[in-house]
């Protein structure tokens, strides 16, 4: 008790910046976007992972909102307009709450909420099938408020590998390299959860400002092709950029790993897609885990990771990226948004020092964004837009 009552006092201090949550699509999902029908103000519970109130009971001070849209070939000809209807989303969530949300560019946009007690809320697209491989929609988002982008979703793009499809480019193509010198000019980080180890250490090769893995935890510690091998976690200190670590079960838990599998399974003969998590998918889900009891991951599980990874990326590389609402399970202690405060006081009773605590929920990520403002001011200064095309440099 009182560890969790200290980690409550240090997140009024240096709040939870959190690099991924995925209210906007659960919005779309459920309600269409209809925020009457979902209105954050009151408990979701029943819902959602995410609302106000659970917001402040978690001490987050930050929120990268994600506008996801999927990255299969049925929904990729609507890609583009559909990450649009999720900015749009995110911007509706703002205007409506305006006591709570605060609408964030910059480093300094964080920090200004931060005194202000309210929400600094950035966004981040997830999948380069969001731009259609076109650097000028690629500048378009960045212009729209989006601050990151990662490069794939579970699916491949024509410049870039996914973590969880076939090998099919080897990493980058010559045009998704430009995407990374692009996207280092604009401002926008680069996110590489999600993407082939390949295309981790091509984007590293490449980028000239710090990267992120918005909710990516270690692969050494769960053999999952969405986590961080320790080969690219030991290259952050000499990129800058800031690991976020993930609560998702079937990324942190190896026994969770198999179980999942066949979950997913199961999903696909029910005609359902396997990330679904409208209330038909729930009830499927349910009734599997009546018959298959799922492996539990715990608080200390997600603490496991960041032992882990501190110790090969270092202290000023970690972060936080829960993926609530994303998921269809969570870990025991982390239910939901209001959950943070049982990790930190975790990481408390494992020694994990208060300067420490800080740079983990707020001073990385606020250091990590300020980097790429740095970053493209002066490549700005230097070098005009690309207007590049696969065409020209794949072939």
């Amino acid at each position: 008790m009182a560890s969790l009552e200290a980690a409550r006092e240090l997140l009024r201090e240096f709040p939870v910046a959190d690099g991924h949550n995925d209210l906007p699509w659960a919005l779309r999902e459920q309600v269409r976007y209809d925020l009457d029908a979902r209105d954050i103000a009151i408990d979701q519970s029943a819902f959602l992972h995410t609302d106000l109130a659970r917001l402040r009971a978690g001490g987050v001070g930050a929120q990268f909102w994600s506008v996801y849209v999927p990255s299969d070939a049925a929904f990729l000809p609507r890609a583009v307009s559909a990450t649009l209807e999720q900015i749009d989303c995110v911007r509706q969530l703002i205007d409506r709450y305006p006591a709570e949300l605060r609408a964030a560019l910059t480093a300094a946009d964080m920090e200004a909420a931060r005194a202000e007690g309210r929400v600094a809320s950035l966004m981040g697209a997830e999948g380069g099938h969001s731009i259609d491989s076109s650097l000028a929609t690629l500048r378009a988002l960045y212009a729209l408020g989006v601050r990151y982008m990662t490069l794939t979703h579970n699916d491949n793009i024509p410049w870039a590998d996914s973590a969880t499809d076939e090998a099919a480019v080897g990493g980058l193509s010559a045009f998704g390299r430009a995407v990374v010198r692009e996207m280092n000019r604009e401002g926008m980080l680069v996110d590489l959860s999600h993407v082939a180890a390949t295309t981790m250490r091509d984007a590293l090769d490449t980028s000239v400002a710090p990267v992120i893995f918005s909710h990516s935890s270690s692969r050494a510690v769960c053999d999952h092709p969405r986590n961080i091998p320790d080969d690219v976690l030991e290259r952050l200190p000499a990129n800058g950029g800031v690991a976020m670590v993930t609560f998702v079960p079937k990324f942190v838990l190896q026994a969770a790993v198999d179980w999942t599998a066949a979950a997913d399974e199961n999903m696909r003969a029910h005609g359902l897609h396997h990330l679904d998590t409208t209330p038909e998918a729930m009830a499927v889900h349910r009734a599997f885990e009546e018959r298959t009891p799922r492996p539990v991951a715990t608080v200390s599980t997600v603490a496991d990771h960041l032992d882990h990874m501190r110790e090969v990326a270092g202290i000023d590389h970690l972060g936080i990226g829960g993926d609530y609402d994303g998921t269809a399970f969570t870990p025991d202690g982390l239910g939901d948004v209001s959950c943070y405060p049982h990790l930190i006081a975790e990481l408390l009773d494992r020694g994990w020092s208060r300067t420490d605590l800080a740079k983990l929920t707020w001073r990385n990520a606020v250091r990590v964004l300020g980097a790429a403002e740095d970053v493209a001011r002066d490549l700005q200064a230097r070098t005009g837009p690309s207007n590049a095309t696969p065409e020209q440099l794949d072939g």
